[in-house]
């Protein structure tokens, strides 16, 4: 689904998991290639790509004159939106095969998967206030 998706927008499925790691932050290029598993060369090459498109700008660390942070444009952020709003329709459509008792046991499941996931990276689901 997710390659469906992105083939449709002319991008890589890294191309997208970028664009949705970039809605709700503005990264050092290191710390996205580091989210993205991806060496200095490679993400350099993915962010040129998505600059030279219009998805993603680059800019210097007001902390760090060498460092360079990266952030979605308004073309990069519709994208982005438009990419999971059509992710979340696949996902609605494969589960209205299911009956409601499956979709509700599918559900625990993912929740736990998604819990012990964030734990192991040290991500807090419901921070404290």
């Amino acid at each position: 689904m997710l390659e469906h998706r992105a083939n449709e927008h002319g991008i890589s499925i890294v191309q997208l998991r970028m664009l949705g790691l970039l809605r709700d932050r503005i990264p050092l290029m290191s710390e996205l290639g580091a989210r993205l598993g991806l060496d200095k060369s490679s993400i350099s090459g993915l962010v040129q790509r998505a600059e030279t498109r219009g998805l993603v700008e680059r800019f210097p660390s007001p902390d760090d004159g060498r460092a360079v942070l990266v952030r979605l444009t308004d073309a990069g952020r519709e994208l982005a939106a438009r990419g999971e709003a059509e992710f979340g329709d696949d996902v609605r459509n494969l589960l209205a095969h299911l009956p409601p008792a499956e979709r509700h046991v599918l559900a625990r499941l993912v929740s736990k998967l998604l819990v012990s996931d964030a734990a192991a990276s040290g991500v807090e689901l419901f921070p404290r206030e």
